[in-house]
């Protein structure tokens, strides 16, 4: 089964934004930024590969 990398790029912006959003005491604001960042960064990379 192959895995999507918009959903790679979702997660990995996802632990990104648990991580800023700790650090800056605004998960709330984070959390949602790096999901949209993240499928962003994936759907450009799925993009190139095709």
């Amino acid at each position: 089964m192959k895995e999507s990398k918009i959903s790679l790029g979702a997660g990995i912006g996802l632990l990104a934004g648990i991580i800023i959003g700790s650090a800056t005491d605004n998960v709330g604001l984070w959390i949602p930024l790096g999901l949209c960042f993240g499928a962003g960064i994936g759907t450009v990379l799925e993009k190139k590969t095709k």
